[in-house]
């Protein structure tokens, strides 16, 4: 076991490195032949009829990367993490990372869930109390790379998606779509040692080129050249769930974004209202909400920024057309 972590990093180190090579370009420029992806359908049972509440939607934060966000009838659970404080997760290459936080909700306490949005197949977004009791049939979108890691694990209802794929979502007279955006998990060469992730935007209502409701989760990436792509394809994001905290590998390398990169993404993404996430729950976080703060205010943007205790919810209208 000493060896295999030793060599892992110094397979890390040594891809690292290239990171400091140079600059980093994105391989494909956002108007590089503007693929529009492939889309893929999921019709779920239509159950009671949506009437409480009927005009309003929630985001409730868990801890982590996951959250809750309901609307008119549909129950959507992100990058689930049930760990608690104390727990380790192994993140590949001998490391492992050790929980901060409980999560503001047991896993047997979750309400029916319609569907699982996996940004990556990282063990602090899906981890091995999920692995073991998530129900099999439980539908699941996530990357190319997750999903054959969910198949293996028995997953049967599972949505593999690459960049601009969609996925149209239907629960009675609910309707979603999820598409795939850019993601990168660190530097260019530090990629492609690390898990493919995927960002998503899901627009809410029966036409989804002109949504009720349009909301960003980055998933655990970088701010990177293709990501300015995401608001040429998707103008006028409500709401932007941003993976902050900075996140180091050996303590030196960086893989999700901090305070200063996610003002960064605010102003490209220019999302209505943006709630942080995935800041303070392992110990390979480095970059405090406290840091993202500062960063808010120094740009001016603390009436666009909603901060979401473990627990807390978010309650949005969408727009009446």
């Amino acid at each position: 076991m000493r060896v295999d972590r030793l060599l892992g990093r110094a397979v890390l180190l040594a891809a690292f490195g290239l990171s400091f090579a140079g600059p980093a370009r994105a391989e494909n420029g956002p108007q590089a032949m503007a693929p529009q992806g492939d889309t893929y359908t999921l019709k779920l049972p239509a159950g009671e009829p949506a009437t409480a509440n009927a005009g309003t939607g929630t985001v409730q934060f868990i801890g982590t990367a996951t959250v809750l966000i309901r609307y008119q009838g549909l129950t959507i659970l992100t990058d689930p993490n049930f760990l608690h404080k104390g727990d380790h997760v192994h993140l590949g290459y001998g490391l492992t990372s050790q929980r901060q936080t409980n999560p503001a909700i047991e896993f047997d306490k979750l309400p029916p869930i319609d569907l699982v949005i996996l940004s990556h197949m990282h063990e602090d977004h899906f981890d091995k109390l999920v692995q073991e009791r998530l129900n099999r049939n439980t539908p699941i979108v996530t990357t190319r790379e997750a999903s054959e890691k969910l198949k293996r694990l028995g997953f049967q209802q599972r949505f593999a998606l690459s960049d601009w794929d969609k996925l149209e979502v239907t629960k009675g007279d609910t309707r979603v779509r999820v598409t795939s955006v850019p993601g990168r998990h660190g530097a260019a060469g530090v990629s492609v040692l690390l898990p493919t992730v995927m960002g998503s935007v899901l627009d809410f209502g029966a036409n989804a080129d002109a949504p009720d409701y349009r909301m960003y989760i980055s998933g655990d990436t970088l701010v990177y050249d293709d990501i300015r792509s995401i608001p040429q394809r998707f103008p006028g994001i409500d709401l932007a769930l941003l993976h902050l905290g900075g996140t180091r590998i050996l303590g030196v390398f960086k893989v999700t974004m901090d305070g200063k990169d996610g003002v960064q993404m605010m102003q490209i993404v220019k999302p209505k209202k943006t709630i942080p996430i995935h800041y303070n729950d392992y110990d390979v976080f480095k970059s405090p909400l406290a840091e993202f703060a500062r960063e808010v205010k120094a740009a001016g943007l603390e009436d666009s920024v909603v901060y979401l205790a473990h627990g807390d919810t978010y309650t949005f209208t969408p727009r009446k057309r």
